[in-house]
């Protein structure tokens, strides 16, 4: 069996994985208690018991587990910002392109994506990629999150009710400097960085990324209608991208779009909708599922040559703490 140890097992991705670890019985789960979980010393030794590590820390905690890892079995998984655009690190987005799996497999280090770039790059890498959107384009992008992406302290804000006018959608990173925007320019090639919205919602997980798009400022004209074609080729063997089909309005309530639909899922959802004139790319997904925990088992499924779906769904099954 292969040897699984989670660092950061009591943050909000960490007790997710934890989850997803809880009903395999091909692997054996290295635990530490909850007193020792910042004892750096068996933390090495389980870091270098494992075969593959999860680093659910924060950027700083992270660099200093791999500093820690003194062999060249262990594998990493790292969930933090720290190693995202680091070209000795692989990222962990198996859909990206035909060579990222290939990638994944034979890598030591694999970056899990943030689950706003996640949306983000699903939606936007194959138009830059078939040359439909020009490098150079203004891109903006605006994504709503329910507040378990804001980690223990926003959820506990949201519980006890202590922000005001808490039903109301909140803007945040209003200076441009969201953590995810490096690995969204980066990944998709931008030759700017995107103007990105972020707002938290007051539901507890579920997201979208809405990326709008003027046809007159592409280098050839195009219609929704085609840049849903192009998306669904491009996804057409992805077991976890679902395109939805162009002008299908049975997938919205009443006219409106529900940012929870992919929740207790690994699955990613994309809609296009528009005109000749104006286009818009929405991508959803349940952003502690494809956004961060279901990402990273899915890229240690691929790592350690399991069927990439072990352990995971793209509908909704019932889990421990749903």
């Amino acid at each position: 069996m292969y040897k699984i140890f989670v660092d950061g097992q009591e943050g909000t991705t960490g007790l997710k994985i934890h989850d997803f670890l809880a009903n395999r019985n091909d692997l054996e789960i290295l635990k530490i208690d909850s007193v020792d979980r910042k004892n750096s010393e068996k933390r090495r030794i389980l870091l270098n018991e494992a075969d593959i590590v999860f680093l659910c820390l924060p950027d700083s905690i992270s660099k200093e587990a791999v500093s820690m890892i003194e062999n060249n079995k262990t594998r990493v998984i790292d969930a933090s910002t720290a190693f995202r655009t680091n070209k000795n690190w692989v990222y962990g987005l198996p859909e990206l392109n035909r060579e990222q799996r290939e990638l994944i497999v034979h890598s030591n280090r694999v970056s899990v994506p943030g689950c706003h770039a996640t949306g983000f790059i699903i939606g936007l890498y194959p138009l830059i990629k078939n040359q439909i959107i020009p490098k150079e384009y203004p891109i903006t992008c605006q994504s709503i999150t329910g507040y378990s992406g804001g980690g223990k302290n926003l959820i506990q804000t949201y519980k006890t009710g202590s922000l005001q006018a808490i039903n109301s959608p909140k803007h945040y990173s209003l200076n441009f400097n969201h953590k995810h925007l490096p690995e969204m320019q980066h990944i998709t090639g931008l030759a700017y960085p995107p103007i990105f919205s972020p707002i938290v919602g007051n539901f507890y997980k579920g997201m979208v990324t809405s990326i709008p798009l003027t046809t007159r400022l592409l280098k050839k004209r195009v219609t929704a209608k085609e840049i849903c074609e192009v998306l669904s080729d491009y996804y057409k063997d992805e077991k976890y991208i679902r395109i939805i089909p162009y002008n299908d309005e049975s997938y919205l309530e009443n006219g409106f779009f529900n940012a929870e639909e992919c929740n207790h899922t690994n699955r990613t959802d994309v809609f296009v909708f528009g005109h000749e004139e104006q286009i818009m790319i929405m991508t959803r997904l349940d952003n502690l599922g494809k956004g961060s925990a279901g990402a990273a088992i899915q890229n240690m499924n691929i790592m350690l040559g399991l069927d990439e779906a072990t352990g995971l769904t793209a509908y909704h099954t019932m889990m421990v703490n749903d």
